[in-house]
C-alpha cells in the first residue's frame, strides 16, 4: 500500500510527531469546527480538524511525546483535546477509547497544494450567532465549502460559557473558565490623549481595532490557520492586569526575543500577545470574546477588511485558504460596512483608508 508521511511540529518543538497515511486518504477532508467550545478552547475563530484514518495515530519522535502535551476533557465530553503544555498550540482531539484522532492540520508541515488536506466543511456555525470566519470564507480557490449546523433545539454545542448583553462591558472568558475578565469601551481620556493615537479610530470613539492574522507564530502556538486579536490598552481590562499578564490559570511562553504571549494551562485557550515595543497595549484572542451579537463583534471591533496581518506566511503554507480569505474579508467589509478599510496597528494616529 503506497503511504506519505507527514511531519507536524509545534511552534516550541517540543510536541513533534510524524503521521504515516494511506495515500488513498489523502486530501485530508477538513472542517472548520465554529463552536464556542473549539473557539473558547483554542481562542481562534474556528478549530480545523480532519478525522485520521482507522489506525492511523501520531508517533511522536523523541524525546517528543503525548506526555508532554496537556489533555483537556470537559464534562460532556467524548475525547481529550490535546495541547502543547509548553507553548500551547493544539494538536488535535484524542477519543476516549485512545484509537482515533482528530488532528489539526495546521501544525502538519505541508502545504494544501501538495493535496493534503482539503478544507470541505464550515460546521456549527450557528454558535457565533453572525456566521463568523464562514461568512469571509464561503469559497476556498472557487470551490464551495459547505455548511452544516445541527437541527434547531440541539444546544450541545451552543453558548457553552455564557455570553454578555452588556453595552459597556465585553467578556473574555476560555472554555475551562481558568481565565476570565472583562474589557470595557474606549474611554474618552484614553481617546483623546497622545496614548490613543495608533489604537483608537477617533470618527468611531467607542471600538477597538481588530484584525485577523496568519503569521507562522500565531498558527503554531494556537494549531489554528488564522487568529482574531482586538488590541485593547491593559488598563481598560478588569480585574486589572499583573505586570506579567498572568491571569487565573494561564501560562507564559516567549515566542520571540521580545513577544510574550499567554494561554491557558488547563484547556489551552490563546490569551494575550503582547510585545516589549508596545507598552501598555495587549492583543486579545478574540475566541474568548463572548457578546449576543456574534463572534465578529462589529459592535465592538473596528476590523481590517483590506488584508490580512501577516498574509505571506500564510500563503505559503496554504494558498488557497489565504487568498479566498482575503478575498472573502474584504466583500464582508463592502457587504457590512460599504467599504474595505485599511489602516496600520499602531501607527500614529490611526488614519483609515477606504475603497
Amino acid at each position: 500500500m503506497s503511504t506519505k508521511t507527514l511531519t507536524a511540529r509545534c511552534h516550541c518543538g517540543a510536541t513533534h510527531f510524524t503521521l504515516t497515511l494511506p495515500t488513498s486518504a489523502l486530501p485530508l477532508k477538513t472542517h472548520l469546527c465554529h463552536c464556542t467550545i473549539c473557539r473558547t478552547v483554542h481562542g481562534a475563530p474556528a478549530a480545523f480538524h480532519a478525522r485520521l484514518p482507522d489506525g492511523v495515530v501520531p508517533a511522536f519522535v523523541s524525546p517528543s511525546n503525548l506526555d508532554k502535551t496537556t489533555g483537556y476533557k470537559h464534562a460532556h465530553a467524548t475525547a481529550y483535546r490535546h495541547f502543547c503544555s509548553t507553548c500551547g498550540c493544539h494538536i488535535g482531539d484524542q477519543a476516549e477509547n485512545r484509537e482515533s484522532w482528530y488532528i489539526s492540520v495546521s501544525v502538519l508541515d505541508a502545504n494544501a497544494n501538495q493535496g493534503v488536506w482539503e478544507i470541505a466543511e464550515h460546521v456549527y456555525t450557528s454558535s457565533t450567532k453572525d456566521g463568523g470566519l464562514s461568512a469571509l470564507l464561503p469559497t476556498i480557490a472557487g470551490k464551495e465549502v459547505k455548511v452544516w449546523n445541527p437541527e434547531p433545539g440541539d444546544d450541545a454545542l451552543g453558548l457553552a460559557g455564557g455570553t454578555s448583553d452588556d453595552h459597556d462591558t465585553l467578556l473574555a472568558k476560555c472554555h475551562c473558565g481558568g481565565v476570565s475578565f472583562n474589557i470595557s469601551r474606549p474611554q474618552r481620556e484614553f481617546v483623546e490623549s497622545p496614548a490613543g493615537d495608533g489604537w483608537v479610530i477617533r470618527s468611531e470613539p467607542t471600538k477597538w481595532l481588530a484584525s485577523l492574522d496568519a503569521c507562522t507564530d500565531c498558527r503554531l502556538v494556537t494549531g489554528a490557520h488564522v487568529i482574531g486579536w482586538l488590541f485593547v490598552p491593559s488598563d481598560h481590562i478588569s480585574p486589572p492586569l499583573p505586570q506579567n499578564l498572568l491571569v487565573g490559570t494561564s501560562k507564559s511562553y516567549k515566542s520571540s526575543q521580545d513577544v510574550y504571549r499567554t494561554f491557558c494551562g488547563r484547556c489551552g485557550a490563546t490569551i494575550f500577545y503582547s510585545e516589549s515595543g508596545r507598552p501598555g497595549i495587549v492583543d486579545v484572542a478574540m475566541g474568548i470574546l463572548h457578546h449576543k451579537d456574534g463572534f465578529m463583534l462589529d459592535d465592538w471591533a473596528f476590523w481590517r477588511t483590506g488584508r490580512l496581518g501577516w498574509a505571506d506566511d500564510g500563503v505559503k503554507y496554504d494558498e488557497g485558504f489565504t487568498r479566498s480569505l482575503t478575498e472573502g474579508l474584504q466583500e464582508w467589509g463592502r457587504r457590512t460596512h460599504g467599504e474595505v478599510r485599511h489602516f496600520e496597528v499602531g501607527v500614529e494616529p490611526v488614519k483609515p483608508k477606504v475603497d
